[in-house]
């Protein structure tokens, strides 16, 4: 049974269709790649799977309950970080317990033992405009990991950082994704970075946008970070072009 499912979702606004009968699923432990150019309807989709849109037909399932419509039930970070440069950063990362009801002592007690976890050793105390984009970025996951939820929403989160430090956010959110047993839908229009850490992708095109092909990502033959040296590699790219360029 799927984890998060998504049938035959369908949005309008003003009149002019955005997704066209979109289907998807998400399976626990999986990270999943929504890919498609800009425009398309990927953050659509997403405000559709949180429950901060909904939709004109179809349904959302978390596992056999019907979400449709329904905010809290999963984590959504954007593609800023959105830390508030007036508080610290274990302020930043405990917000969302605070907004629930926890006292701001037992949020900070909460989220303190994470920051190692997170490679964020040594920066409670800091501010945002005092850390580099990657250890921003680490922050504002933290602060979406802290939301409690089994399901990630990530908006394209690496897209503003340089290539050697979005290599070592790649690495390290696998690791970590893994170790605390998370399960992630990625939005993204970068082809390589999409291969590299999906499990399976969508490709989501056309106007209204349609999912146009799904890939599963094979990477039992190869490690995962010797992917982008395979020949499938760049099989799996011809694949992803080909099928934008329809």
């Amino acid at each position: 049974m799927a984890l998060l499912k998504a049938e035959n979702i369908s949005v309008e606004f003003d009149n002019n269709q955005i997704l066209d009968n979109v289907s998807i699923t998400l399976n626990s432990g999986e990270l999943v790649s929504i890919l498609g150019t800009s425009g398309s309807g990927k953050s659509t989709l997403f405000n559709v799977l949180s429950g901060l849109l909904a939709p004109k037909s179809g349904s959302v399932y978390l596992k056999d309950e019907n979400i449709t419509g329904k905010t809290g039930y999963m984590s959504y970070m954007l593609q800023k970080d959105l830390l508030l440069p007036f508080k610290n950063i274990i302020d930043n990362v405990s917000l969302p317990l605070v907004i629930g009801g926890m006292s701001r002592k037992n949020a900070r007690e909460l989220a303190l033992p994470h920051f190692k976890d997170f490679g964020l050793d040594n920066t409670m105390n800091m501010y945002p405009s005092e850390l580099s984009g990657g250890m921003r970025q680490r922050a504002a996951l933290l602060r979406t990991y802290l939301c409690g939820k089994d399901i990630a929403l990530l908006d394209e989160p690496f897209s503003a950082l340089d290539a050697i430090t979005k290599t070592g956010m790649h690495k390290w959110y696998i690791s970590i994704m893994k170790d605390i047993k998370l399960s992630t839908l990625f939005i993204t229009h970068d082809i390589d970075e999409a291969i590299l850490l999906s499990d399976r992708i969508y490709i989501l095109g056309n106007t209204p946008a349609t999912i146009k092909k799904e890939i599963i990502i094979d990477k039992k033959d190869v490690r995962q970070f010797d992917l982008l040296l395979s020949d499938s590699f760049l099989q799996y790219k011809r694949t992803i072009l080909n099928a934008i360029g329809e």
